[in-house]
């Protein structure tokens, strides 16, 4: 390419300069460092709109305050990951920044890479996507070029059929025309068969298709470790139950649930150990689910409980006995045989319905299991309903 031609901003680069944008009016500014001279037209103070506005520019000056703070570059994932921590809108994030913010008192690019990577990782990716649209259309494209195949091979035998029609009624020789007939019904026959052999290999594409869309949903949605349903899956589950139980006047109930020191599980037995701890206590948490208990890992050591039709009270005794069962439990390390320390969670519950809307649960069962998680682990605590 000429090196003279300009090329054309990527997604990141406009990113960053809107932050420097933003970062720019906050000190009233322009983008040339000076004054602006013709003064805006702006909303009057105390009307909605200027609060809006406020809450915007001051959410802005806090994401830009929390990238420089920990020194990150402005980038789309570092934007959308402090965006998350900052309003509390995922709160895989927001522990998981707490968790190392205490531990290390600073983040980095690279740990941000991770936790995205992380939050992605069950996700069926653009380019599987892609692919998979792209032999959809495929298929389409050759059935419908056997449609317009067939109908154009009809309509030529059609009209072939008619002009031997025409031979046998004006009294020609027909023995010709019978053996022209002959041939043009083999014709057919043969190109029906084509058309029959074409199309039952289009349904078997089809089907593989749609077998692989099916594994790609259940991808999407699922945990590959534990075989549980995953966080997205999950919300979506939480939006239907809470439908349901408002429509029929259950009650509803949500528990957060931590395996306590999994950190030390993996540095002192390995992350193959750590997997099997996972799956087994994943194990225990499933046998209570059915159709209206549903489990679901929340991410890291982390699993979610959702029960219809219990109040927390209720769903908190269901949590216990799983936890006294697992606490219980004298679990060998299977790699040598060694007697592992107890393993053991701690749990938070809280009704869902006592909040404005699922996320005022879910951080009330959280804030409900780092009391559990201070005061000695091993335990499950009810949250509060008024905060």
């Amino acid at each position: 390419m000429n090196g003279a031609q300009p090329s054309s901003p990527s997604p990141q680069h406009g990113l960053t300069d809107r932050l420097a944008r933003w970062a720019r009016g906050f000190s009233g500014k322009s983008e040339e460092g000076v004054v602006e001279g013709e003064e805006e037209q702006r909303p009057r103070s105390g009307t909605a709109s200027n609060r809006e506005i406020h809450r915007r520019k001051q959410l802005y000056s806090d994401i830009g305050d929390f990238l420089f703070a920990h020194d990150l570059d402005l980038t789309p994932t570092n934007f959308s990951v402090a965006l998350d921590y900052l309003t509390g809108a995922n709160i895989g994030v927001e522990k998981a920044i707490k968790a190392v913010m205490m531990e290390r008192g600073k983040i980095t690019n690279g740990w941000i890479e991770t936790i995205a990577a992380e939050q992605r990782t069950d996700e069926v990716t653009p380019e599987s996507l892609a692919s998979m649209l792209d032999k959809v259309e495929e298929n389409l494209t050759q059935f419908t070029g056997l449609m317009h195949e067939s109908r154009n091979s009809a309509k030529d035998y059609g009209a072939a059929l008619q002009e031997q029609a025409r031979d046998l009624g004006e009294g020609r020789d027909n023995e010709p025309v019978l053996a022209r007939l002959v041939g043009l019904t083999r014709s057919m026959v043969e190109k029906t068969r084509q058309v029959e052999t074409q199309l039952r290999e289009n349904q078997k594409q089809t089907q593989a298709l749609k077998s692989s869309l099916e594994n790609a949903r259940r991808a999407a949605e699922h945990d590959h470790l534990t075989g549980l349903p995953n966080r997205r899956a999950f919300e979506g589950v939480l939006r239907d139950e809470m439908e349901q139980a408002q429509s029929n006047g259950e009650t509803l109930s949500v528990a957060f649930c931590d395996i306590d020191h999994f950190k030390h599980v993996n540095d002192t037995h390995g992350h193959d150990t750590g997997d099997r701890v996972l799956k087994f206590v994943a194990g225990l948490l499933a046998k209570a689910s059915n159709d209206r208990c549903h489990v679901a890992r929340h991410g890291g050591e982390e699993f979610v409980m959702l029960f219809r039709g219990k109040t927390a009270a209720e769903a908190c005794e269901a949590v216990d006995s799983v936890r006294e069962d697992l606490a219980n439990r004298s679990l060998v390390n299977r790699s040598n045989g060694e007697r592992m320390d107890r393993v053991s969670f701690s749990a938070g519950v809280a009704n869902v319905l006592a909040y404005d809307d699922p996320r005022g649960a879910l951080k009330a069962a959280d804030r409900a299991l780092y009391l559990a998680k201070e005061h000695g682990r091993n335990r499950v605590y009810l949250a509060a309903e008024v905060d």
